[in-house]
């Protein structure tokens, strides 16, 4: 998912620019749902944080639910579409899972307020709607990611079986994402170089030497 445009608070603005004025309320409710909370967000504080009235932003949303799934159907089409074009991709499945979790990294890293939401938002404030996307794309994702880890056993390559082999690789990615968001004034080492050890160190404790 490209990552949407940050914009400050600002006078009320003028009617139009639809597309536009949408990515700018999804922008703001990503920065407010993950200050203060799914309950602690509200349409009046959204609509203040674009420079627009609650009616105004009610021609956009009908409620913050509504805008809640949004941010989280678009993160999962961007991985979605991430994890297919890797599939598709020339190369053994050992290259195509690699690139699968950069991507997967990558998306976490570049995307932190969509991913806190996603991914570590409490299910009490996924059931208004976004529940259903966390279900139903999340599953569609991991299928996918569990699909280059099958080709993997299939090739003899697999430690274990796919299934938690793919969990074992999708927690590895997402704890040294949702740890460097949440704990920035940890004195993290390098990123890159954090990231790369982590999954080299994955690939080598569940991947068999090719033979």
């Amino acid at each position: 998912m490209t990552a949407i445009p940050v914009t400050s608070r600002s006078a009320r603005k003028p009617k139009g620019e639809g597309h536009e004025r949408r990515a700018e309320i999804l922008a703001a409710a990503e920065r407010i749902f993950v200050e203060h909370g799914y309950e602690g967000a509200t349409i009046r504080k959204i609509a203040d944080e674009v420079g627009l009235s609650s009616t105004a932003l009610y021609m956009h949303f009908s409620e913050k639910g509504e805008i809640l799934q949004e941010i989280c159907q678009q993160a999962f089409e961007s991985l979605l579409a991430s994890n297919r074009a890797a599939i598709e991709q020339a190369g053994s499945p050992e290259e195509r899972m690699r690139e699968m979790m950069r991507a997967y990294v990558d998306f976490g890293f570049s995307n932190p307020n969509a991913y806190r939401l996603v991914y570590m938002t409490r299910p009490a404030e996924l059931r208004e709607g976004p529940q259903s996307a966390a279900r139903e794309m999340g599953a569609e994702l991991f299928d996918t990611f569990q699909q280059v880890v099958s080709e993997l056993e299939a090739a003899g390559r697999l430690r274990g079986d796919a299934r938690t082999a793919a969990q074992a690789f999708w927690a590895g990615g997402h704890g040294v994402i949702s740890l460097m968001i949440a704990k920035p004034y940890f004195d993290w080492v390098d990123r890159d170089q954090l990231v790369t050890t982590l999954l080299e160190g994955l690939f080598a404790g569940l991947l068999k030497p090719k033979g």
